[in-house]
C-alpha cells in the first residue's frame, strides 16, 4: 500500500519567560472527537490553506516557506487567540479568531483591521514528516516565537477544549503521570524545549541546528529519530509511542 500524500502544515511554539521559573509554552488540548491527535496536548497549528499561499505570493522569499509561516500565525490566532508574527490592535483579536475559524482569508482581515505581518518573528525549529502510519500524514514545519507581552489565550471551543501556558517539563510530567496525552513529535520537541532557560537559548539552539526533515523509523522495538538535530532523547519503545 502506498503512503498517503503528505499535507503541508505548520505549528507555532510560542514561548514566554517567567520571573522565577523555566519558560512557559502555549499549549492547546485537542477535542477528543478530532480525527487527528484527538484529546492530545499540542502546540497550535494546522494545515496550510490556499489563502495562505495567496497572501504569501504578495511577499518576498520562498513561497512555500512564507505560506507555512502565515499558516502558523493564522492557526495560533484561530486556535488560541494569541497574535504572534503579526501586528493587530489587541481589541480585534477575538473578532479575528471567530472570522478566521469561519474560513475568511487572513490577508483581507488584516487589511480590514490595519494589521501587518512580521514573519521574521518566527524562527524555524523543526520539520516532521511521519511514515508508515494509517492516518492523515502531515508534513509539518515547526516555528519558534516569543510570546507577545501580556498575551492571554482564548480557547476556540471548536477543535480545542483548553488552552494554557505551561513549562515543557510540566507537560511531560503530566503525560508521565497519565494525566495528559502527547504524541511522539510533541514529546520529542518538549524534551528539547525543556533544555532551555530562556527564549534566547531556544532561538540559539534553533540556529545551531539547521532544519532537516525528521521521518521517524522503527529499529527493533523502538521508534527512532536522528541523533544530530538537538534532541536529547532520540528513541522510545514502540509500545509507548503515541503516533496519533
Amino acid at each position: 500500500m502506498s503512503e498517503p500524500e503528505a499535507i503541508p502544515a505548520a505549528t507555532l511554539i510560542v514561548m514566554r519567560e517567567t520571573a522565577d521559573g523555566p519558560p512557559e509554552l502555549l499549549i492547546v488540548e485537542r477535542a477528543k472527537a478530532m480525527s487527528f491527535a484527538g484529546g492530545a496536548l499540542v502546540f497550535p497549528g494546522g494545515r496550510v490553506d490556499p489563502g495562505d499561499h495567496v497572501l504569501a505570493a504578495t511577499l518576498d522569499g520562498d513561497p512555500d516557506e512564507r505560506a507555512a509561516r502565515i499558516a502558523a500565525v493564522r492557526e495560533t490566532i484561530e486556535e488560541a487567540g494569541v497574535a504572534v508574527g503579526v501586528s493587530v490592535p489587541s481589541a480585534t483579536i477575538p473578532h479575528l479568531q471567530r472570522r478566521l475559524y469561519d474560513g475568511e482569508p487572513m490577508g483581507a482581515l488584516l487589511d480590514e483591521v490595519g494589521g501587518t505581518l512580521d514573519l521574521d518573528a518566527l524562527h524555524p525549529f523543526a520539520r516532521w514528516l511521519p511514515a508508515g502510519v494509517h492516518h492523515k500524514v502531515f508534513d509539518t514545519r515547526f516555528y519558534l516565537a516569543r510570546a507577545p507581552e501580556g498575551a492571554e489565550p482564548l480557547v476556540d471551543g471548536n477543535e480545542n477544549v483548553r488552552v494554557f501556558w505551561a513549562s515543557a517539563r510540566a507537560v511531560l510530567d503530566a503525560a508521565d503521570r497519565g494525566e495528559a496525552v502527547i504524541i511522539f513529535p510533541t514529546r520529542r520537541n518538549l524534551e528539547r524545549l525543556a533544555l532551555f532557560a530562556s527564549f534566547a537559548d531556544a532561538a540559539a539552539d534553533a540556529r545551531a541546528h539547521p532544519v532537516r526533515t525528521i521521518t521517524p523509523w522503527i529499529e527493533g522495538d523502538r521508534l527512532c529519530i536522528p541523533g544530530d538535530l538537538g534532541y536529547p532523547v532520540t528513541s522510545e519503545p514502540l509500545g509507548n509511542a503515541v503516533r496519533a
